[in-house]
């Protein structure tokens, strides 16, 4: 696949739009990311659910993830800034936490504890409101967006497209519960249906080959349950993380997501997944948190009970890869990548997409999907590099660890273990784990080379 050569549109210009018709199929965080990048150019974008939409920041079916713990990298509150001005500055001012220094955070990845002493040279923020509570005030953000019109209960059963399928032409929708069909002719459709779309079978009955799929199982089971907590119970700290390490295939998150409102979260590999039976559940807890934070656990009132996912494996298709791939048609977020959640990447590997879109819109439509891609793997790399190094480095997950991985763990586990006590290393591990800046990477490389003589030699 050869890159298109148009000129890049001058930043300054406003963009061109057209007499034309986008569908966005999915309106989950990734789906509305697309269809508001898509606003900018398309006269009319259309977005199509399955589920029924609500109109309160209320969990739904078709995101059985969204009853567990979510976190804003800062990567996507960048993505967030920019798609939508003044949303996080709103949800401060409603009283979602907000983290800004070290101190504010108990980061323990791999069994380190990360330094959390000075301030961040870059300090991006972290937002933590709830997965539908972020959802919500998204969609209708988007739903106010010139020529966005949103369908919900509706699902799509086939594309449409040209006799010979070199290029998609539409989408066959049929209502769910009443079965009535409607046809929605478009000049660009995005699946944006995560982890299950239909992308790849639709390929093959238009005579296409599927992109080939790097899968990782990772037999992952997550718990969670909301719980009340005095103001101050843990001190300055608004979110726990305390990831798996070889020896401890297990972890958990805690988050603030309102003055007195936590949700715990705990999660366990193959053989070791956590209980959903409250007085279990607590126990599970004990040997992953911190004792301070078991107290204020035990101490705390259950406000729902336990809750269960399963994640089996972390996937991703290689569209990128593809030499053949029909025009007006793309993919997009957990349908192109689908991580372990664990890392909480998801949403901000979707703003990272968003951006990819754009930038690729800015150079016109003419081999967009072949462009995209191109554009959208370079985003996804380091994300997808780190979340399969760290699973790969407990012996619970099955797979080849070939000598790319084994290095590369070996250098995170040298670098973790230099930043417990180094705050500069700390700074820069979250940049690269908060998907700011993989040149970070080598920067820390470079100063642990520096430091470790100097260690040993104490």
């Amino acid at each position: 696949m050869s890159d298109d050569t148009a000129r890049p549109q001058d930043p300054k210009e406003p963009r061109a739009r057209g007499s034309d018709h986008c569908v966005v199929l999915g309106a989950s965080i990734a789906g509305l990311f697309a269809a508001r990048v898509l606003s900018d150019t398309f006269d009319r974008v259309t977005v199509v659910d399955r589920d029924a939409l609500p109109e309160l920041d209320e969990n739904r079916r078709g995101v059985p993830q969204g009853r567990h713990a979510h976190a804003i990298l800062p990567a996507g509150t960048r993505g967030l800034q920019e798609m939508f001005p003044g949303l996080l500055e709103e949800f401060e001012a409603a009283g979602i936490p907000v983290v800004r220094e070290p101190t504010e955070m108990h980061f323990a990845p791999g069994g380190h504890l990360l330094c959390q002493e000075g301030r961040y040279a870059d300090p991006t923020p972290t937002y933590q409101p709830t997965r539908p509570q972020l959802e919500g005030q998204v969609r209708a953000r988007v739903r106010e967006s010139p020529g966005v019109e949103i369908i919900d209960r509706c699902e799509a059963a086939e594309l449409l497209s040209t006799p010979d399928g070199t290029r998609v032409t539409g989408v066959r929708l049929v209502e769910r519960g009443g079965g009535a069909e409607r046809e929605l002719t478009a000049d660009l459709v995005v699946d944006a249906t995560g982890r299950g779309g239909r992308a790849a079978r639709w390929l093959a009955d238009l005579g296409y080959e599927p992109p080939r799929e790097d899968r990782i199982a990772v037999d992952i089971k997550y718990v969670s349950r909301t719980l009340r907590l005095p103001p101050g119970a843990l001190g300055r700290r608004k979110v726990v993380i305390v990831g798996a390490e070889p020896g401890r295939p297990t972890g958990a998150t805690f988050l603030q997501h309102e003055q007195d409102r936590w949700m715990l979260t705990l999660i366990g590999y193959g053989g070791h997944h956590p209980p959903t039976d409250p007085a279990d559940f607590l126990e599970f807890a004990k040997p992953i948190v911190p004792s301070d934070v078991f107290e204020a656990l035990c101490a705390a009132e259950p406000l729902d009970d336990p809750v269960a996912h399963r994640y089996p494996a972390s996937v991703r298709r290689r569209y990128e890869r593809l030499g053949r791939f029909p025009d007006g048609l793309l993919v997009f977020g957990d349908a192109i990548c689908s991580f372990n959640p664990v890392y909480g990447q998801g949403m901000s590997v979707a703003a990272l997409q968003a951006a990819a879109l754009r930038e690729s819109l800015d150079r016109g439509r003419d081999r967009l999907p072949y462009r995209f891609f191109r554009a959208a793997a370079r985003k996804i790399e380091v994300a997808w590099q780190m979340a399969v190094g760290s699973d790969l480095a407990l012996p619970q997950v099955e797979g080849d660890r070939p000598l790319q991985v084994r290095l590369t763990n070996a250098y995170f586990e040298r670098l973790l273990n230099a930043a417990e006590r180094d705050p500069a290393l700390t700074q820069e591990f979250v940049k690269v784990s908060s998907l700011l800046s993989s040149r970070a990477l080598w920067d820390a490389l470079r100063r642990v080379e520096t430091l470790e003589p100097a260690a040993k030699g104490s």
